[in-house]
């Protein structure tokens, strides 16, 4: 389980808006080994975690290129395609079609709505700090038919343990918190929060800044 909120404008109007503001967490067993984000790839172009499980070496669950590609996954409950493009917006994912209105999801991109909103003028790091504060909110979002309705007998067993933005069982759950601003001039900044040695009460936080190249 994993969830995501962003907010896209490609060609911002102003120099004070953001291209691209997300927020993301990463929700995975704790001892399943992987890398912090850092630059890898032939020319270190890609900056992302890795996923250090056996067979399963160099995937990620996040990253952003120098030229600025992204890539993002959640695991999913029922295969469907959804072929609608989206344009600019915001826009929040789980495990289910973009926009599927999970009462978590819903929930969560109401918070960071309001964050967006409440950060406008102020500088980045009051930013991310508020996006940081969404992504560790713990309210379980109860009931939800619709999750049940997809997830069926499959969900049912642990639907109240990850009915909330950041999910926390005793050996599963939030263990990376994301949040990537881009700005109207290219520049990124990449801030990882990142749970330590299996232990939901220490983690350490990073920052990656680069500008984009054309």
């Amino acid at each position: 389980m994993c969830i995501i909120f962003f907010k896209f404008d490609p060609r911002p109007t102003s120099k004070n808006v953001y291209r691209l503001i997300l927020a993301a967490n990463r929700d995975e067993f704790y001892h399943r080994p992987s890398k912090l984000a850092d630059f890898w790839g032939n020319n270190n172009e890609i900056l992302s975690g890795l996923d250090m499980e056996e067979g399963k070496e160099g995937g990620t669950w996040l990253g952003i290129s120098t030229r600025g590609k992204l890539a993002a996954i959640t695991n999913y409950l029922q295969p469907k395609l959804d072929l609608e493009a989206r344009g600019r917006g915001t826009y929040g994912l789980s495990n289910a079609l973009l926009e599927t209105p999970w009462r978590k999801l819903c929930f969560g991109k109401q918070l960071f709505l309001e964050a967006v909103e409440q950060c406008q003028g102020l500088p980045k790091e009051v930013l991310i700090t508020q996006l940081l504060d969404v992504l560790n909110n713990e309210e379980a979002q109860l009931p939800d038919p619709a999750i049940e309705d997809q997830g069926r007998e499959y969900v049912q067993a642990f639907l109240s343990k990850y009915s909330a933005v950041c999910v926390r069982c005793p050996d599963y759950g939030t263990r990376t918190n994301t949040v990537i601003l881009v700005d109207a001039d290219g520049h990124v900044t990449f801030t990882e929060r990142s749970m330590l040695d299996k232990d939901p009460s220490r983690w350490e936080t990073s920052t990656h800044e680069f500008r984009l190249q054309s």
